[in-house]
């Protein structure tokens, strides 16, 4: 009797035991399940995201320097239409102003203004520190890979096209420089923070590499010294705002914009990575110009007589630049074969830009190469 109690004692535990043998294989699988879908999950979402990183092509941004509105907003709407994948645009005018419905005319600027602007003054270190605060802004999008540099009144010569392939076609940054042998532009009271051999001169209207931006943006020793001991030359009609020099021929003219980025690259030792021009024509030489308005530290500003297809022409021709105080030639090219120098000119007044777009000499869309 009691060997026939305790079968059924025996087979109940027996049960018990297959049932969490049972349950455990279970929750086994379903962990094992729940792995596996985890991992094919994370592989289809990094090979979505590859897939999208390849799709994305990589961004020109677009860095405008206004005083307040962009007169020439409507020039480059026929530049970037159709092409909205391609390009951001980020735009630094004075505090507080908004690009809305009634300041822009073009969608593509609606809202780009930066939000943390500073009041710049020409001839000042605010203007690199805006220059600064651009990069910052656009180095937040990944996708951006060239940052250019762009007036308020500058104009796009090519279009978009030609314009996108010349400036990726190429690892480099294009950044006007040159050794600035000027008596009263270098202050040794930056020695030995910046030496002399590394104090370039050029022009502001620089296109950088990603890699360049960011050292831009990241720079704490050369910014700090421009600030304090690179500043305009003060001039007769400012005296009256400002104290009177006690030597007027012994100030340092020293135009930050002019020299901070090529000498930043020179001291961090990036010359090598930089092709050593700029893709913005500016009329400089004003020696020959009967027009006293046109002399002085500004460039030509050209007007609506100005604007003319001969003057296109003659700015697509020029295909070499000649920097005396180094000697040097430099050859334009693109994809290894010669190449118009720019691509960019300035400074245009709003008349005569629209005039060149009417004419079909700017702005042009995909197409043929104008």
């Amino acid at each position: 009797m009691s060997a026939m109690k305790r079968k059924p004692v025996q087979q109940k535990s027996q049960i018990r035991w297959k049932r969490k043998v049972l349950a455990a294989l279970l929750v086994s699988l379903c962990l094992a399940s729940l792995v596996l879908v985890e991992t094919q999950y994370s592989r289809i979402v990094s090979l979505a995201s590859l897939r999208h990183r390849f799709t994305v092509k990589p961004r020109i941004a677009f860095l405008f320097i206004a005083r307040n509105r962009l007169p020439l907003d409507m020039v480059w709407d026929a530049f970037f239409k159709g092409e909205e994948s391609r390009f951001s645009i980020y735009v630094h005018s004075r505090p507080g102003f908004l690009l809305n419905k009634g300041t822009t005319r073009s969608a593509y600027f609606l809202n780009r203004q930066v939000n943390d602007s500073i009041q710049v003054d020409w001839g000042g270190a605010t203007m690199i520190e805006a220059e600064r605060i651009l990069l910052r802004h656009a180095l937040t999008d990944p996708y951006n890979e060239r940052f250019v540099f762009v007036s308020d009144s500058c104009i796009p010569i090519y279009n978009f096209s030609y314009t996108y392939d010349y400036i990726m076609s190429t690892p480099t940054s294009f950044v006007d420089s040159f050794a600035d042998t000027k008596e009263g532009r270098y202050n040794p009271k930056m020695d030995p923070v910046i030496p002399v051999y590394n104090w370039r001169k050029g022009s502001q209207w620089v296109v950088l590499t990603r890699k360049h931006a960011e050292v831009v943006v990241n720079d704490t020793t050369v910014f700090p010294m421009f600030q304090q001991h690179c500043k305009r030359k003060s001039l007769p009609e400012f005296w009256r705002d400002h104290p009177f020099p006690a030597d007027p021929a012994k100030e340092h003219n020293c135009i930050p914009d002019e020299h901070y980025v090529q000498t930043l690259l020179a001291q961090e030792g990036f010359e090598g990575e930089i092709t050593r021009r700029s893709l913005t024509y500016s009329a400089w030489d004003l020696s020959t110009s009967k027009d006293h308005e046109r002399r002085g530290w500004h460039p030509v500003t050209y007007k609506f007589s100005d604007a003319t297809p001969e003057l296109i022409k003659s700015i697509k021709g020029i295909d070499n630049i000649h920097y005396d105080t180094e000697n040097r030639i430099e050859w334009c090219s693109s994809k290894g074969k010669p190449a118009p120098c720019f691509l960019f000119a300035r400074k245009f007044t709003r008349p005569a830009a629209l005039h060149l777009l009417n004419l079909s000499l700017v702005g042009a869309r995909r197409g043929a190469k104008k």
